[in-house]
Order: C-alpha cells, then structure tokens, then sequence
C-alpha cells in the first residue's frame, strides 16, 4: 500500500471553476430577458469569442432564467460581416451592441451598463473611489514590431 503523501493538496479544480464564477463584480443583470450572441467560429472576432469563454459563463451562473443564444458560422477571409450582441430586456426593447474590435472586458461593461442596474453604477463609483478598476484590467495593445521582425511575414 502506497504512503500518503504529507503535503497538503492545492484547491481543486471545481473549487477554481466557483472562484471564477463567483468573481466580483457578479453580474446579476435583473432587467435582461434574452442575449444573442453572432460571431466567427474561428480565426477572427477574438474579443466576441473570448467574451463568450469568460464572461458568459459567470452570466449564465448568476442569471438562470436568461436565454442565451451562441451563434457561430462559419466564416471565409473573403466574407466581411461583423460580430453582434442582441440584449433584449424584460420591458420589450431590444439594443444591439457592435463587438468588432473591442475587449472582452469593454463589451462586459457595455452590456453591464445597459442591463444591470443601479447596483452597477454604485459598484463602478466605489471601485473608482478606491483607486480599483471596476474589472480586472485587460492586457495592453501589442506594440509594433522592430528590426527583422517588422520586414519578415
């Protein structure tokens, strides 16, 4: 029989999935009837798609009841359409936000301000007052290359 080993085991990986979805700020969005999502399957739109990796879920987790619809065709280098979110919310109307170019993070904020509530905004004036940003911030815009790097393909 094998000996047990004296270290203590690090958090297990569900333990890592709650912490995830759990995260502050919880986006419990009260006035949110349905989300459609419409981006690329693959090899474009990466803010859209990383949106739906990461936030998505943490959505879903707070808000049971929402409809959620992914939509993801396939698209071709020569096809030019962009990525789109359709909120609909609990009082009839529909707003659609453009994610082409953006961060996931910058499309979490908009869909935050358009459907979450005053606790938003309370929550984006006391992380302001503290000097915090309202969401763990994004990584920076990749610089220019130099040298070789910028003539080679």
């Amino acid at each position: 029989m094998p000996r047990k080993p004296k270290t203590i085991p690090g958090p297990s990986r569900l333990s890592r999935i709650l912490a995830r979805l759990n995260q502050e700020p919880r986006p419990v969005l009260p006035n949110l009837k349905s989300l459609r999502l419409t981006f690329a399957y693959r090899n474009d739109h990466f803010g859209a798609r990383h949106f739906a990796k990461e936030d998505l879920p943490r959505i879903r987790y707070a808000n049971p009841a929402i409809d959620i619809y992914v939509n993801k065709p396939l698209k071709t280098k020569e096809e030019k359409w962009k990525p789109e979110m359709v909120v609909e919310l609990k009082n009839g109307t529909t707003h659609t936000l453009d994610m082409e170019g953006k961060w996931s993070s910058a499309i979490f904020h908009e869909l935050m301000d358009l459907s979450a509530g005053p606790w938003w905004q309370r929550w984006k004036n006391e992380q302001a007052a503290a000097g915090l940003p309202t969401t763990p911030p994004s990584p920076p815009p990749p610089q220019k290359k130099t040298g070789a790097a910028a003539v080679l393909p």
